[in-house]
């Protein structure tokens, strides 16, 4: 399935997502340059675990693609701060910040990593925990 278009717009799974994000992935790498090959492996490279914690380095990237309004990018980070354990509380913060840096133009973007973050963690559009 596609991303919304317009509002009530199912999107497509997650599962498809990290299938197609793997597949293309695969295209670009077999067909990039070095210069491409590299900016990947730097990517990579940088969020790994370091002198921040990997489930940090997420939230960071979470905020930054929040900011740049990108969908596949909060998706992917979503995925990984899931990956990562990071809780609802630390997610709910990582989130205020891209929205304070961000403002309010993020908010359609915010609309659906929540909804993407409670489908996740297997709530559906129920809502998120309380905060402690």
């Amino acid at each position: 399935m596609k991303e919304p278009d317009e509002p009530g717009d199912r999107p497509r799974s997650i599962e498809a997502f990290r299938r197609e994000r793997e597949a293309l992935n695969e295209i670009v790498l077999e067909n990039a340059g070095l210069e491409m090959k590299r900016f990947f492996s730097l990517d990579t490279q940088a969020y790994r675990e370091g002198a921040l914690p990997a489930r940090t380095k997420e939230m960071l990237g979470l905020v930054a693609s929040l900011v740049l309004r990108c969908d596949d990018c909060i998706l992917y980070h979503l995925i990984r701060c899931r990956e990562t354990e990071v809780s609802d509380e630390e997610l709910r913060e990582a989130m205020t910040i891209g929205l304070v840096v961000g403002g309010s133009i993020t908010i359609p973007h915010i609309r659906r990593a929540m909804s993407r973050w409670l489908e996740m963690r297997g709530g559906g559009d129920a809502a998120p925990d309380p905060a402690p």
